[in-house]
């Protein structure tokens, strides 16, 4: 038999992707079109839910004697590559899967791994690069958000990723061999075959329809009209859209008169577009910091859960429990208390020891049962008396503070210093750790002998590692 005649296909997904019922299928198709095929996987635990390596080889009947096949991929061997991820299609890159005698299909779409979400600034890996490398290194490069198929189309990637296999020409078999593997699956076959479909004519190059949507940040009532209003009239062209989405934030967040203080502060540095821009995206984040009133809103949302449930696929008439994990600190719960009740308490020793204990644990909470939804709910409502709370009043000092040193420095300072505010997101210890850097970057700042490049010097550096090492180094220097 010559070595052309067999086929060799790798797999590689996440957990709960449906990985291994894709490999399946494909088995399924290659033994019902007269080959044989063998399936195997080779699991792994990965950075996000368990990626796992599928390979399926095949062989036209007809040979004497039985084909030996083997187990695993082997780099620079490999015909077709299907990848559930986009991360996935660079890590078959990187495992020499991926050559110029290999069509690899892709989904576009990302889900990040834990390192990647946790990093102190954008730890994202680059898309571009690895897009870059799939049209390079592969022979032929399939690739389309195929998440936002299945979602359009009701069905699940696996079936999105197998219509585009079944459209890239790649296999010596027809659409209808493809679609009956399916049906002999005998599981949501017509949800299956919708998804099918729809990958098979994204990778035949058949434009998706794209229905209008409607605009995220347009305003809905007289008030958010008002301000986007203003923000026409007052502010350049850069900074409008950010400003927007500013307002938008934080009229969600907290109220139209929060927003209202929002503009006035960006009033207040000026008509330099390029510092308003920058300040329009980091003071509507600074300004919308998540304390315990924030956290409780969002997980008692209505569209939190209808987007879990749609995220699960559950029926009408199933039930979805919904645990979470919560750990406030004593410091948190006293930010959220009446400002100086809670400055009372933190400032007290004895008080101090004596509920430090309450919160020295983290808790399971069920946000779908009775007793913690009333509870969340009761706290999200603590909003309209957020301007009273401990946290608020220091939050807003530390923002003035912050706008105070835009004002007063020269404008390539000023827009570093408006960037310093990525140091500061989370809550807890993640906030903790980005304020205290925060700090000692201004404290440097205000020591004098420091300009613009220097600042983006300290501020990459306190990015670079959650310790401050990076930062303590830079600062030493």
């Amino acid at each position: 038999m010559p070595e052309r005649a067999r086929i060799t296909i790798a797999v590689l997904g996440l957990g709960g992707q449906g990985g291994g019922v894709l490999a399946d299928w494909i088995v399924q198709l290659g033994e019902r079109g007269a080959h044989v095929a063998q399936g195997t996987s080779v699991p792994g635990v990965a950075q996000r839910t368990g990626a796992t390596v599928y390979y399926v080889e095949m062989i036209p009947k007809g040979g004497t004697g039985a084909p030996v096949l083997a187990l695993t991929p082997v780099p620079g061997d490999v015909d077709i590559v299907v990848a559930s991820e986009l991360m996935e299609a660079g890590r078959a890159i990187l495992r020499g899967f991926v050559t110029s005698r290999t069509t690899l299909i892709g989904s576009t779409h990302r889900v990040y791994a834990i390192a990647e979400k946790s990093a102190m600034g954008d730890g994202r890996a680059s898309t571009e690069r690895i897009l870059a490398a799939a049209g390079e290194r592969a022979g032929r490069f399939i690739g389309f958000d195929m998440d936002a198929v299945a979602e359009r189309t009701g069905s699940v990637i696996s079936s999105v990723l197998f219509g585009a296999l079944a459209g890239s020409g790649a296999l010596p078999f027809p659409r209808t061999a493809f679609e009956d593997a399916i049906r002999a699956g005998g599981k949501a076959v017509e949800a299956n075959l919708r998804g099918f479909a729809a990958g098979f004519d994204a990778a035949r190059g058949k434009p998706e329809p794209k229905p209008e949507a409607p605009d995220a940040t347009a305003p809905t009532s007289e008030a958010g009209r008002a301000l986007a209003a203003r923000i026409d009239a007052d502010f350049p062209r850069e900074a409008r859209f950010l400003a927007r989405e500013g307002v938008r934030r934080l009229m969600d967040y907290q109220d139209a008169d929060y927003a209202v203080l929002y503009l006035d502060r960006l009033d207040s540095l000026g008509s330099n577009p390029v510092l308003l821009a920058e300040a329009a995206r980091h003071l509507a984040l600074w300004m919308s910091y998540e304390d315990t009133i924030r956290v409780a809103d969002l997980k008692v949302r209505a569209s939190r859960f209808a987007r879990v449930r749609g995220e699960v696929r559950a029926k009408d008439g199933q039930i979805v429990q919904l645990t979470e994990y919560m750990h406030p600190r004593l410091e948190e719960v006293c930010e959220t208390l009446p400002a100086g009740i809670g400055r009372r308490i933190l400032a007290s020793e004895r008080w101090s020891r004596r509920l430090e204990p309450l919160f020295a644990k983290g808790r399971h909470v069920e946000t779908t049962g009775l007793r913690w939804f009333l509870m969340l709910s009761l706290l999200a409502g603590w909003r309209r008396w957020r301007r009273g709370t401990l946290r608020y009043q220091m939050e807003q000092a530390r923002i003035e503070d912050w706008l105070a040193l835009i004002r007063a420095a020269d404008a390539d300072a000023a827009i570093e210093l408006a960037r310093c505010q990525r140091l500061i997101k989370g809550y807890g210890e993640t906030f903790a750790r980005g304020l205290g850097n925060y700090a000692r970057i201004v404290e440097r700042w205000r020591a004098g002998g420091l300009d613009a490049a220097g600042l983006r010097r300290l501020r990459e550096a306190a990015l670079a590692d959650e310790d401050g090492v990076a930062l303590g180094e830079a600062l030493a220097s």
